[in-house]
Formats: C-alpha cells, sequence, structure tokens
C-alpha cells in the first residue's frame, strides 16, 4: 500500500516537500499550485498508507514525514533515490524556501517590537552562553528518545539539545514565537524536531511519555507554577529527568509590571518541593551568578534537576486535573 500510495507523481512531490519540515495544506497548495481538496485527497492518501502523520493545531491541520512506524526507513530511503536536481522538485524546493522566508519576515517583525524588552532582561542576569553550558552539563550526554521543551519559545533549547535527544518537541502557547521555532530549527534536523502550540498546565501527551522535559525561563511568566512542575512530572518516564531554569528569588518588582512576570525568583526549598509532589527525586541545585564581579545587581539564574525513579508511579492526579487524549510518544 505505501508503495502505491508513494508512486503517484504528485504524492511523491508531497513526500519531498514534507522531508524538509512540516506544512499545513494551504502551504502546500501555495508551494504545488493545485487546488485544497485535490492536495487533501492525496494526503489523506499517504497517512492510510502510514508514510505521512497529521495533527491539528487550532483551526489548521500540519502535516510531516511519519517518525514513528516502521515505514519511517522505507520512506526516506525512498525519498533519497529521487534526483534533488529535477527541475519540478528543485521548483517546488525554491517555493518552500521563499515561503518559509516569507514567514520569518513576519516573524522578525514581531519580535523587534519586543526586542528592547528582551535585551533589558538579558542584561539582568548571566550570560546565555553561561547558562546554556551549565545546563548541558547538568542533563548529562544522553541519548534521550524524547525531549520535550515546555515553553519553548524560539526553539533554542531544541537546537541546543539537539545533539542529545532521538525526537524533540517543543510547546507554546504564542503561535508567533513557534513560527519563528519552526523556522529556525527547519535546517537543522527536520522529522526529528516538532513544535506544538498546547497548554502547558493539561498537556496532550500521555503520562510517562518524555524522556526529558525542560523548563527554561518560563516558570516565573505562570500563575501556577506549581501546577506547570507537576504537569511535568506526570509525562516523565521511569528514569526521565526534569530540567529546570529559571531566577532565583530577588526584588526588581518592576518586572511584574513591565514585563509580566508573575513571580520574583524561586527559593531552591520551594522548587524542591514542587518536583517531590510530582513523585520526582530532586538533584543538587545548582546558582549561577556575578561572581566576577561582586557588586553586581545582576539576577541568579538557578538550576534545578529531578528525576522520576525506575519503576515508580507517577503522583495521584491533583484536582484540578481535566481530561486530556492521550498521545501515544516514543519513550
Amino acid at each position: 500500500m505505501a508503495m502505491k500510495a508513494a508512486a503517484e507523481p504528485t504524492r511523491m512531490r508531497l513526500l519531498l516537500l514534507l522531508s524538509h519540515g512540516e506544512l499545513t495544506v494551504k502551504d502546500m497548495t501555495m508551494i504545488l499550485g493545485q487546488s485544497q481538496p485535490r492536495l487533501s485527497r492525496h494526503l489523506k492518501l499517504l497517512s492510510e498508507a502510514g508514510l505521512i502523520e497529521r495533527y491539528r493545531e487550532g483551526s489548521w491541520a500540519y502535516f510531516h514525514l511519519t517518525d514513528r512506524t516502521p515505514l519511517q526507513r522505507y520512506a526516506h530511503e525512498l525519498l533519497a533515490s529521487i534526483d534533488q536536481g529535477d527541475p519540478a522538485v528543485a521548483r517546488d524546493r525554491a517555493r518552500a524556501i521563499a515561503l518559509k522566508s516569507e514567514r520569518e519576515v513576519a516573524a522578525q517583525d514581531y519580535f523587534r517590537s519586543h526586542a528592547a524588552d528582551w535585551d533589558r532582561i538579558r542584561t539582568l542576569h548571566v550570560s546565555e552562553a553561561e547558562v546554556e553550558e551549565a545546563m548541558r552539563e547538568a542533563l548529562g550526554e544522553g541519548p534521550f528518545p524524547l525531549f520535550v521543551d515546555l515553553g519553548t519559545g524560539t526553539g533554542r533549547m531544541l537546537e541546543l539539545f539537539q545533539d542529545r535527544f532521538e525526537r524533540g518537541l517543543g510547546i507554546d502557547a504564542n503561535q508567533a514565537m513557534l513560527g519563528h521555532a519552526r523556522n529556525r530549527l527547519s535546517s537543522g534536523v527536520p522529522g526529528r524536531v516538532q513544535v506544538r502550540h498546547g497548554d502547558i498546565y493539561n498537556l496532550a501527551l500521555a503520562d510517562g511519555s518524555a524522556s526529558v522535559v525542560c523548563m527554561h525561563q518560563v516558570l516565573h511568566y505562570l500563575s501556577d507554577p506549581r501546577r506547570a512542575v507537576m504537569e511535568a512530572a506526570r509525562i516523565l518516564a521511569p528514569g526521565g529527568k526534569l530540567l529546570i531554569a529559571d531566577f532565583a528569588p530577588h526584588d526588581l518588582e518592576f518586572l511584574r509590571e513591565s514585563e509580566a512576570h508573575e513571580r520574583l525568583g524561586f527559593a531552591e526549598e520551594l522548587i524542591n518541593q514542587w518536583m517531590s509532589d510530582g513523585g520526582l527525586e530532586p538533584g543538587p541545585a545548582r546558582q549561577l551568578d556575578s561572581r566576577a564581579d561582586p557588586g553586581s545587581k545582576k539576577l541568579t539564574v538557578g538550576l534545578w534537576l529531578a528525576a522520576r525513579p525506575d519503576g515508580k508511579p507517577r503522583s495521584v492526579a491533583t484536582p484540578d486535573r481535566v481530561n486530556r487524549p492521550q498521545i501515544k510518544e516514543t519513550s
């Protein structure tokens, strides 16, 4: 069935496009110049054959090459045999690149409107390079079957750890951020990295599905950070790790108004308690401050790491938990 589905020329073009990253039906109509009903029929056949997968994000549906079925290897081998210099193939690829470039410009316009705020925030704590180095050291070498980045933003954590996971999934509530993340990650490891629109308090992921959950500078924006930590713990598999990077307690009250911070940092004991409440075992915490400048007023960044013990069941569901679809993820 898979061979028959892939043999038709338009469906082969669709597979080639999806081999470079996720696309919507609208994207593919613009690239191929064919009607949406026609392409929808082709996509349905490819999906039924197990060669591609579909997921909804609001009113849109995204498609990508399968990465969780035995047909994954077949699809990649088939596409590797196609002449990339073929005029039709080259034209499709050029149109896809142009479409993504247009979106990148739109995303950059959004980011430029907030650039002053972000630059000012970055000057308030130690360099991101130092934080990222410490995070890589804390998490270890891996490999991790499924790395989930909550509040993924621009996708930087997925980019930072892409050499250590087999599959990466970023989740964020901001559509503009997700658009930027998709374009940023499309030139890296397409097929292994995806981003999704989602609710950090109510993730559409199955219990125990993730090998690693990362939360980088997310908690201080949340009205209920404990609930987010509990939800992160819920999706961790036995032996899985939760890595949190956020501010230590501080007194910069202006951040509540100017930067929408809900919390002014977190004490080590508090984060450890939340991790324990989720059935995790906290490890040693670390604080990154401006030691080179004792008089510095820069914020201290804390790193907290916890793991779910092998064989230990997840914690009892909290009363505010709502039912959610259980999406099976490799782990």
